[in-house]
């Protein structure tokens, strides 16, 4: 296993869509794992393949339970509700934007063997499914936002939600 480098925003690779896995081998194996290992080590809640610059269908987000799921050709297949809120991206770091996701997703997948399975999250998870297959069509979440916020701004704004709240 290895720590991959991060692409930020401005790489073109961000930007292309991604070609479906077909070799359900080593070398997917050593992705998966990489990216599990970069993922933890940037403390980040998804990573998709091209933000490493690998152009292939491949992401791992961490679900509710706190594990790390690989969703290897994911799509998804249903969503129910809506949710808005502050959204970031370890390849735009110290920016965050609101953007509407819903609520519920449920996204089918192939493991690392090429096995088909399907899953299903809510919340956080729903919105890191939806976020991590955008990369793979070589879309980021600031193609949402009206506007972005610093670490500083977020900060703030979170603050003073919690204050109106008490």
């Amino acid at each position: 296993m290895a720590l991959r480098t991060i692409l930020t925003d401005q790489d073109p690779a961000l930007h292309k869509a991604c070609r479906p896995v077909t070799n359900f081998d080593a070398r997917l194996h050593d992705l998966l794992d990489d990216l599990k290992e970069t993922l933890a080590h940037a403390n980040g809640a998804g990573l998709a393949a091209p933000q490493v610059g690998i152009l292939r269908r491949v992401v791992v987000v961490v679900d509710a339970n706190e594990e790390m799921l690989e969703l290897v050709n994911p799509e998804l297949i249903a969503q129910e509700g809506e949710q808005d809120g502050f959204e970031g991206c370890l390849s735009v770091p110290g920016r965050w934007g609101i953007v509407k996701r819903p609520m519920k997703a449920r996204v089918r997948a192939q493991d690392r063997n090429g096995d088909f399975f399907e899953v299903e999250g809510e919340e956080i998870v729903a919105r890191c499914f939806c976020h991590e297959i955008e990369h793979l069509d070589g879309h980021i979440f600031t193609e949402h936002c009206d506007r972005l916020y610093t670490n500083e701004e977020l900060d703030e704004l979170l603050q003073a939600q919690e204050e109106d709240g008490k």
